[in-house]
């Protein structure tokens, strides 16, 4: 299933990198695309959406 996300606070390619492998502890099959010019974050992932801001929120971000 595909999710999008608003995600506030990346400002670099290690942020990206960052939301990635925070969605990827949630599920590691997950496809992550990050669009860091607008802050939207595309999931496609069978895992609640709860689960994936929680990860999102524990690595420093906010999503909104």
């Amino acid at each position: 299933m595909s999710q999008k996300f608003q995600v506030t606070g990346m400002s670099c390619g290690h942020c990206v990198s960052a939301v990635q492998n925070a969605v990827q502890t949630v599920d590691p099959e997950a496809q992550v695309t990050v669009d860091l010019e607008t802050g939207h974050v595309d999931v496609l992932s069978e895992q609640p959406r709860k689960d994936i801001v929680a990860a999102i929120e524990n690595a420093g971000y906010a999503v909104q």
